[in-house]
C-alpha cells in the first residue's frame, strides 16, 4: 500500500533530470523568444512609421509579412522536423531567425524591413514545431510530458506578456533595439541548443520521397487564406473573395495530392483523431478571441483614453499571470480533473473575461478593467497548455512534428481571423466619425467578436467532455466484466 502511494506521488510530481532541465530551458527560451519578438514589434510600430515615413498600408505589412511567413510555412515546418531531424531543423532555423532579426534592425526602407520580417516568420514556422516535437518525443506520454509542456506553454505566454513591457522600454531608447535585443537572446539559446539538445538518429526516409506537390499546395493555400483574412481587415473587401477562393482551390488540390501520394506530407488519417481535431478547432477559436480582444483593448486605451505605449503595456501585463500559473497550478488541476475539464474551464473563463468588458465606458478606471485582464490570464493558463497536450497525445513519434505544426497553424490562423474580424466590425461600427462616442461604439460592437469565438470554443470543448465521459463509462464497464474473472 505504501509502495503504491509512493509511486502515485512520484507520478503526480515528476522530477526532471539535470540534462532534461537544460534541454527544456533551451526550448522554453526559443518559444519565449518567439513571443517576445512579436509583442515588442507591436509596441514599436508607431515609432517605426515615424522614422521610416511609412504609410498605414506599408506599416500593416510589417506585421502581416511575419504572419504570412509564420502561418504559411508552419505545417511544412512541422513535417520537415519529422523528415529531416528535429534538432537539425531547430538549430538551423534558429540561426536564420537570429540573422534576419538583426537585418530588420538595420533596415532603412520599408521593403527591407518587410522582407526581413517575412523570413523571420518562416524561420519561426520551422523552429517552433521542431522545438515542440523535441519535447513530445523526449518525454514519455503522461505526467512527465504534461509537466514539460505546461512549463513550455507558460514560458510562451510569459514571453508575450513581458514583450509588451520590454518593447515599450526598448522603443524609448530607439526602435531598432526591438530587433537587436532578440539577436543576443537567440545567440545564447543557440549555444544552449548545441550543448543540451541531444542528437537523434537521422530519420529513416527510405521509400519516403519529399512530397513537393503537397508542400507547395498547402503552403500556397495557407498563405492565400491568411492573406485574404488580413486583406479583409486592412485593405477592404476588394479582391478578397478572389484571394480566399484561390486559397480554397489550393487546399482542394492539396487534399487530392495527399490522397494519391505514397509518402504524403500530411497523412490525412491523422485527422480521424477526434481529440486532435477538437484541440485544433478549440485552439483556433481560442486564439481568435484572445488576439481580437487584445487588439481592441490596445485601441481603446491608446486611441480613446490617450494612454502611452508603456502605460498600455503595464495595464495588460496582468494577463501574464498565466506564466506563473501554467507550470504551477495547471499541472495539479490536470492530474486531478484531466485535460478535458481543465480546457473547458479555461474556455468558460475566457468567455467570462470578454463578457465582463462588454459594457466598457469612456471613463473606466483600471480597477474596472482589471477583472477581465486577470480572468483572461487564468483562462490562458488553463486552456493553452492542456490543448497542446491533447493535440499531441496518442500521436506516433514520427508524426509529432506534424501534430505540432497542425496545432500552431490553427493558433496562427485563428489569430489572423480574430484580428481581422474584430478590426472589420470596429471599422464598420465606427464609420467615418472620429468622435469619442463613435470610437466607443465601435469598440463595444467589436467586443462581441472575441466573445462569440470563445462561446464557440466552449461548445467544442463540451463535446470533448461528453466523449471522455463515454470512454470512462465504457472502461468502467469493461473493468466490471473482468472483475469476477480476476476474483476466481
Amino acid at each position: 500500500m505504501n509502495t503504491q502511494m509512493t509511486q502515485a506521488t512520484e507520478t503526480s510530481t515528476p522530477r526532471l533530470r539535470p540534462r532534461e532541465r537544460g534541454m527544456l530551458l533551451v526550448l522554453c527560451g526559443a518559444i519565449f523568444l518567439e513571443g517576445i519578438d512579436v509583442a515588442m514589434l507591436n509596441v514599436a510600430l508607431p515609432a517605426i512609421r515615424a522614422d521610416l515615413d511609412l504609410s498605414t498600408g506599408a506599416l500593416q505589412w510589417v506585421m502581416s509579412a511575419y504572419v504570412l511567413g509564420y502561418g504559411g510555412f508552419m505545417l511544412l515546418g512541422g513535417r520537415a522536423a519529422d523528415l529531416f531531424g528535429r534538432r537539425r531543423m531547430f538549430v538551423f532555423w534558429l540561426t536564420v531567425f537570429l540573422l534576419f532579426s538583426g537585418l530588420g534592425g538595420f533596415a532603412t526602407e520599408g521593403w527591407t524591413l518587410v522582407t526581413a520580417r517575412f523570413v523571420t516568420g518562416v524561420a519561426a514556422a520551422f523552429m517552433t514545431p521542431a522545438g515542440l516535437s523535441i519535447i513530445t518525443t523526449h518525454f514519455e506520454e503522461g505526467p512527465r510530458r504534461n509537466k514539460a509542456l505546461l512549463v513550455y506553454s507558460g514560458t510562451a505566454a510569459g514571453g508575450f506578456s513581458l514583450g509588451l513591457v520590454a518593447g515599450g522600454l526598448l522603443t524609448a531608447a530607439g526602435w531598432r533595439w526591438v530587433f537587436f535585443a532578440p539577436v543576443a537572446l537567440s545567440a545564447v539559446i543557440l549555444l544552449g541548443a548545441l550543448l543540451f539538445v541531444p542528437k537523434s538518429p537521422r530519420p529513416d526516409r527510405a521509400g519516403q520521397g519529399v512530397d513537393l506537390a503537397g508542400a507547395v499546395s498547402i503552403t500556397a493555400a495557407i498563405v492565400l487564406l491568411v492573406l485574404g483574412v488580413e486583406r479583409a481587415a486592412h485593405g477592404g473587401l476588394g479582391g478578397t473573395p478572389a484571394i480566399l477562393g484561390a486559397g480554397l482551390a489550393c487546399l482542394a488540390v492539396f487534399v487530392a495530392v495527399e490522397r494519391r501520394s505514397s509518402a504524403p506530407l500530411v497523412r490525412l488519417g491523422i485527422l480521424r483523431s477526434g481529440p486532435l481535431v477538437r484541440a485544433n478547432l478549440a485552439g483556433l477559436l481560442f486564439a481568435a478571441g484572445f488576439f481580437g480582444f487584445q487588439f481592441l483593448v490596445v485601441l481603446y486605451l491608446q486611441e480613446l483614453r490617450g494612454w502611452s505605449t508603456l502605460q498600455t503595456s503595464f495595464a495588460m501585463i496582468a494577463i501574464g499571470i498565466d506564466a506563473i500559473l501554467s507550470p504551477t497550478l495547471t499541472p495539479r488541476l490536470v492530474n486531478r480533473f484531466g485535460n478535458g475539464r481543465v480546457i473547458f474551464g479555461g474556455l468558460l473563463l475566457a468567455a467570462l473575461s470578454y463578457a465582463l468588458f462588454l459594457p466598457v465606458g469612456a471613463d473606466w478606471t483600471y480597477l474596472a478593467m482589471f477583472p477581465s485582464m486577470i480572468v483572461l490570464g487564468l483562462a490562458f493558463s488553463l486552456a493553452y497548455g492542456p490543448l497542446t497536450i491533447v493535440a499531441t497525445e496518442g500521436v506516433d513519434e514520427e508524426e509529432q512534428g506534424l501534430a505540432g505544426g497542425l496545432l500552431y497553424t490553427s493558433f496562427q490562423f485563428g489569430a489572423a481571423l480574430g484580428l481581422s474580424a474584430a478590426a472589420a466590425v470596429n471599422d464598420a461600427a465606427t464609420g467615418d466619425a472620429g468622435t469619442p462616442g463613435a470610437l466607443l461604439d465601435g469598440y463595444r460592437a467589436a467586443l462581441w467578436v472575441p466573445l462569440a469565438a470563445a462561446l464557440a470554443a466552449v461548445v467544442v470543448g463540451a463535446f470533448g467532455l461528453r466523449t471522455r465521459a463515454r470512454d470512462a463509462r465504457e472502461a468502467e464497464a469493461r473493468a466490471d466484466v473482468a472483475e469476477p474473472t480476476a476474483v476466481r
